[in-house]
């Protein structure tokens, strides 16, 4: 069994963007996007001239995760600056999600919902059939370096469980806390794709790092 692996831009150099960029196009699957409001996170991040510029020169999809609230209000432009995967919190609207992940999907981008480690992943399972993916947080949304939550392995099996049970292809991903020491259980868990900032572009090998979170 083996994962995608998706390091996140938010742990890279950002005086030296374009070879942390380069890093991902050579030895990873996916850019890792991780988009803060400061409202629905405490925390800002980046916005869209800095995806539009990685998406410039990216050769990997780009996976666009939005911590922000009334996500639907910026769904197109994101589409727009390039990603191939969008996902977005099931608490950071008021609204239904399914609407939502259908704007997604109008787009030509595979729609996916995100939950925090606080909430059960039981929340998920109405909208799995039209999602392409489910974000699994095994930390708190908006901040890096935080230590990996050990219930998560439970919480992708237990959806694993309900997506094969349903005879659905819906993906699964994890995202904090993410290293070699814990990929191989992530993936026996039903991981398919891993969210990985600091073990990467920290290591002393970040492609290393990557080969050994694969599987």
């Amino acid at each position: 069994m083996s994962a995608l692996i998706a390091p996140s831009l938010l742990a890279a150099d950002f005086l030296h963007l374009e070879k942390d960029v380069r890093l991902v196009n050579e030895y990873a699957d996916l850019f890792h996007m991780d988009v803060m409001d400061g409202r629905f996170v405490p925390n800002i991040s980046f916005g869209f001239p800095v995806i539009d510029a990685v998406h410039s020169i990216a050769t990997k999809p780009l996976d666009v995760h939005l911590m922000i609230r009334h996500p639907q209000a910026y769904i197109e432009r994101f589409c727009k600056s390039g990603a191939y995967m969008l996902s977005f919190h099931l608490d950071a609207t008021r609204d239904d999600p399914e609407p939502i992940l259908g704007m997604i999907l109008e787009q030509g981008v595979k729609p996916g919902l995100a939950i925090n480690p606080n909430i059960p992943v039981e929340k998920l399972f109405p909208y799995l059939d039209i999602c392409d993916f489910v974000l699994i947080m095994s930390v708190y949304a908006g901040f890096g370096g935080q230590a990996f939550i050990e219930d998560t392995y439970g919480r992708v099996e237990r959806t694993r469980e309900e997506i094969v049970s349903r005879g659905l292809s819906t993906h699964i991903e994890v995202d904090g806390g993410v290293s070699p020491k814990n990929a191989s259980r992530l993936i026996s868990a039903g991981a398919d794709i891993l969210v990985a900032g600091s073990s990467v572009f920290r290591a002393e090998d970040p492609a290393a790092a990557i080969a050994a979170m694969r599987g």
